[in-house]
């Protein structure tokens, strides 16, 4: 398997030492992790560097979500941290989009690839009552995720991060090269926790998800490395 195209597991820890002691169990194993806003906030640019030199691929989960100008200033400064994936919201509009994917372009140095660019649809642990509700989005969440993805590929984007449940049809109106970056994976046995719309590994890669996410049931297990091998066959199968 690509490495790329490996399950990616959410390191989410609150400092490094407690994320460099779980990469530890896996004996120098190249993963594809995800470094969100509490580790990266806490640890910078050092961390993604430490974890690159080791072999890592990783996905940058900052979520930006700024007027146009600020948003692609931030992701020039992102293209240099040798990052594989980064995101923005899909609600900040075309304009703020094009201007990430621009800014990405800019500070990717000359022979290396630019970082893939993805943007979050609706959160997978919004419910389609909550965003109705707080959102005044008077369709269903299906709709809506849909709207914004189709938004991500005019703006020129490479996918989008969506529920398993709205990958077929993004995959079908967008083209299936259009990443659908699925979280919320959990395994049966597994707790929902914050999630709402959730499903296995093997249920994603049927409803058509091009990478998943998964966090607590592996960096929570009392064995992580046996957990994420679970994963990993699931999602291979």
């Amino acid at each position: 398997m690509d490495g790329k195209n490996l399950p990616i597991i959410a390191l989410d820890f609150p400092d490094g030492e407690k994320a460099w002691d779980f990469l530890s169990r896996f004996d120098g194993e190249q993963l594809y992790i995800k470094v969100g806003m509490e580790l990266y906030y806490r640890e910078g640019a050092e961390l993604l560097k430490s974890l690159k030199e080791k072999g890592h691929w990783i996905f940058l989960d900052l979520k930006l979500h700024d007027i146009p100008n600020t948003v692609q200033r931030a992701m020039k400064v992102l293209a240099g941290l040798s990052v594989d994936m980064v995101n923005v919201h899909a609600a900040g509009g075309t304009e703020m989009m094009k201007a990430a994917l621009y800014g990405l372009e800019e500070g990717t140095k000359a022979g290396k690839t630019r970082p893939t660019l993805i943007a979050v649809t609706q959160l997978t642990s919004t419910s389609e009552e909550q965003m109705q509700r707080e959102q005044l989005i008077d369709r269903s969440i299906d709709e809506s995720v849909l709207h914004y993805a189709l938004l991500a590929r005019e703006s020129g984007l490479d996918g989008v991060v969506c529920s398993a449940y709205e990958a077929s049809s993004i995959a079908k109106e967008a083209g299936s090269g259009f990443l659908r970056v699925t979280p919320g994976i959990r395994m049966s046995e597994s707790k929902s926790d914050d999630q709402k719309r959730i499903v296995t590994p093997s249920d994603a890669r049927e409803m058509g998800s091009s990478l998943i996410v998964i966090g607590r049931p592996v960096t929570q297990a009392a064995d992580p490395v046996f957990s994420y091998k679970k994963v990993l066959t699931e999602w291979e199968r």
